[in-house]
């Protein structure tokens, strides 16, 4: 589609192909920049990205102005558009954190992770022992039996697992917890594959209803010891597969 089509069509027809287009090149650049595929040489032009990926000028801007916003690109006076330090990414955006785990599996960045959620979810629980109203336990204690189902093969144990977690950060009733969904989300896809293989069994039913009960029971320290011993126990599991390495 050129930039001639793009003025010729006011009534938006193309506007979902164009958005599709635009989020298609977002995703196979940000995976080659987050893959170090640029390390080596400079990111291409406007110019050039159209031409190599077919599409037109305005969206490959557009692709290049949602990188930029995501800290993995820098428009600089005389340099033109380049990668950005991984300092720099935007760690917290969901895309980032799906590119980052695509990538040759690494234990240090799961470690990481996890490391963010036993700094978060414990409280998050506390939090949840105070505050939490009935439609937030309800939520929570529907994780909890959605991994039970799971465990007996009627369900999907990582989608349960995750729903477990969200709800609890939902439950906290800080908005900031809540923006740490994604997070959270992210590293227990990549955290429940990699303790399943170690282990050989999916989460603990037990660990996750001592959580629930004492949510229920409004008891902030159990809650937060609770919710502390799961990712601690995967923490533990990743020191052991480090050691045995």
């Amino acid at each position: 589609m050129s930039e001639q089509e793009d003025r010729a069509d006011p009534e938006g027809i193309r506007a979902g192909l164009g958005r599709n287009l635009t989020y298609g090149l977002l995703d196979s650049l940000g995976r080659a920049i987050v893959g170090g595929r640029f390390e080596a040489r400079g990111f291409p032009t406007e110019g050039e990205l159209a031409r190599q990926h077919g599409v037109s000028r305005s969206v490959t801007r557009e692709a290049v102005k949602m990188l930029t916003a995501k800290g993995l690109l820098s428009a600089r006076p005389r340099q033109g558009t380049v990668v950005q330090a991984t300092t720099s990414w935007n760690l917290f955006d969901a895309d980032v954190l799906r590119w980052l785990l695509e990538r040759k599996f690494s234990l240090e960045l799961l470690r990481h992770f996890n490391e963010l959620r036993i700094a978060i979810e414990p409280e998050a629980a506390a939090l949840a022992a105070r505050l939490a109203d009935a439609g937030d336990l309800a939520d929570i204690r529907d994780g909890l039996e959605r991994m039970v189902a799971a465990d007996r093969g009627e369900d999907e144990i990582l989608e349960a697992d995750i729903d477990f977690h969200v709800a609890i950060l939902r439950a906290s009733r800080n908005p900031f917890y809540v923006q740490f969904r994604d997070v959270v989300t992210t590293a227990l896809r990549t955290s429940i594959r990699f303790t399943n293989r170690l282990t050989g069994h999916s989460a603990s039913i037990a660990a996750h209803r001592a959580v629930l009960d004492a949510i229920v029971a409004r008891d902030a320290d159990a809650a937060h010891g609770a919710m502390r011993k799961i990712i601690g126990d995967v923490l533990a599991l990743m020191d052991r597969a480090e050691a045995a390495a």
